[in-house]
């Protein structure tokens, strides 16, 4: 039983009736106030106002209020246990360290010129810090690419690849940049031959000849062929990118064979290589030709988003893509002077997409969806 003289406060036991609660006067009332601690409030017009602590007893709380009044404990938000922060990794700090180490190295080089290019005008350095992480994005995530065949590239020679071409843009040639210096087992850079176009316009041709991408024409092709580089080539060239979504994955005419002789003269083999995925990207249903003439284009696209959604068309549908890489058919027998014969070269070129062509139609009888594969 409780003392007549015992004083329940809230946080007591309450069991305790209401008989076992004597009457406080006002003057003990005054002279409790006086005793309690105060901490500084809220300043107003008035000046600061002094507010009470709160004088409820913590052990009489729950466990989890009595952490989150003191500080301690997982109620705290943030903390670990005890209420300590959670401790560091030293891994992911020394990996943190390595790489902006390794990026301050990279400006630093940069502003000093202290970088080398070929030449052709190609930074290995840059292509691989800038140029290929962010097309290595599209690659991974968005377009999600299988590649299979890469041991078909020659690791340590010259190598001509040929492949088709689609997708209103050249996003295709980009791709399988990627996949040869990704997953080919030397990391191969994979030297682009592009139109004249691209090389005239001021910022896109200064930038492909940083990545290693050169004009489409025979000379240069055999100065890298002889050099030992990984040479792609579309011979489709804008007959492919910019045909009608209707002629899907039709192969247009490989122009007049000119890749064939580049290789025949170097002796260096020929890679057929096929694209699926890339002619949906952006579906060509139309074209502007007055506003392309106009422009100096091949052609100026219509499709399903674009321009009608202005910019937002311009995002590339996330199709899914395979890129195989054939079987290399050998050059080296038939010796430099064969580039010389119209009918050999004819034979390779029609060789060379009939393979293409082949493989393309495989490669579609497998899939089962555009966007899932």
């Amino acid at each position: 039983m409780a003392r007549e003289d015992e004083d329940v406060r809230p946080g007591g036991d309450p069991c305790r009736g209401a008989a076992a609660v004597r009457t406080i006067t006002e003057e003990e009332r005054v002279a409790e106030a006086r005793v309690i601690p105060l901490r500084p409030g809220r300043v107003s017009g008035g000046g600061a106002q002094p507010v009470a602590e709160d004088t409820t007893a913590s052990e009489d709380l729950p466990g989890t209020v009595r952490a989150a009044r003191s500080g301690d404990g997982p109620a705290q938000a943030g903390g670990g246990r005890d209420g300590e922060a959670p401790e560091p990794d030293p891994a992911v700090d020394a990996r943190l360290e390595d790489r902006l180490a390794g990026l301050a190295r990279f400006v630093r080089r940069r502003l000093a010129g202290e970088y080398e290019v070929d030449e052709f005008g190609f930074d290995a350095e840059l292509n691989d810090a800038v140029f290929l992480p962010a097309l290595r994005l599209l690659y991974e995530r968005w377009f999600r690419v299988e590649a299979v065949g890469l041991h078909n590239v020659p690791g340590d020679s010259g190598a001509l690849i040929v492949a088709n071409h689609a997708g209103t843009l050249p996003v295709d040639a980009l791709m399988t940049a990627v996949a040869v210096h990704d997953h080919h087992p030397e990391r191969r850079h994979l030297r682009l031959l592009g139109a004249d176009l691209v090389f005239r316009l001021p910022v896109l041709g200064a930038t492909a000849r940083r990545a290693g991408h050169t004009l489409a024409c025979g000379p240069d092709a055999e100065r890298l062929l002889r050099g030992g580089e990984v040479v792609g080539v579309w011979p489709e060239g804008f007959k492919g990118v910019g045909k009608p979504f209707r002629d899907r994955y039709k192969l247009q005419r490989f122009g007049r064979g000119g890749f064939v002789s580049a290789a025949l003269r170097t002796g260096t083999p020929i890679v057929p290589c096929s694209i699926v995925g890339a002619e949906e990207i952006y579906p060509k249903i139309g074209d502007i030709r007055p506003l392309a003439r106009l422009l100096g284009l091949p052609y100026f696209p219509i499709t399903p988003f674009f321009p009608l959604l202005g910019p937002l068309g311009a995002v590339p549908l996330p199709s899914k893509w395979y890129i195989e890489f054939g079987e290399p058919i050998s050059t080296a027998e038939y010796g430099p002077d064969a580039a010389e014969d119209p009918m050999l070269v004819f034979d390779l070129t029609d060789q060379v997409r009939e393979t293409i062509q082949q493989t393309l139609y495989r490669m579609l009888s497998q899939r089962q969806s555009v966007f899932l594969g």
